[in-house]
């Protein structure tokens, strides 16, 4: 069955870019922006991360965690983050597991070819830890001040 809002987020404690394990449980009275993105370095991931960190002071402000997912290895994600200064942590999914049980990881088509990959959605998870919102196919040059509108919103009501 499909996630959708009010489920409870699966569960997780994966690697960052520095070696530290990172646990979703560990989150738990704060909200969480957990976005998954095919790879670091690319163009799309590029401005996704940036948009993040552009308003990270704003998803401080409010107390939301924000959290970065792809199957991209630590070093790469330590390059990543460094070399664009992003302030929140890069996990790292190796084979997919996360990612799958977030329904973001399955066959993907790029130029006629056929590969497995992580798809480009985020969750917004509230501090009980259910999902509050699902963003699927998400446009990266904006994401990040959507899901701060929608969270405002979802505060006030």
């Amino acid at each position: 069955m499909p996630l959708k809002p009010g489920d409870a987020a699966p569960d997780f404690s994966l690697p960052d870019g520095e070696g530290n394990l990172i646990r979703l449980a560990d989150y738990r009275s704060q909200w969480v922006v957990l976005y998954f993105y095919p790879r670091d370095n690319t163009p799309g991931c590029t401005k996704e991360a940036c948009s993040f960190r552009d308003a990270y002071a704003d998803y401080q402000s409010s107390d939301v965690v924000v959290l970065g997912i792809s199957t991209d290895d630590a070093k790469a994600h330590q390059k990543f983050a460094t070399k664009y200064s992003l302030p929140f942590p890069l996990l790292t999914d190796a084979d997919g597991q996360i990612a799958t049980a977030y329904e973001s990881y399955g066959l993907k088509k790029f130029m006629g070819k056929e590969y497995l990959g992580i798809s480009r959605n985020t969750f917004l998870i509230n501090p009980e830890g259910n999902i509050e919102k699902i963003y699927l196919k998400v446009k990266p040059e904006n994401h990040a001040a959507e899901v701060l509108v929608d969270l405002a919103s979802i505060r006030a009501a």
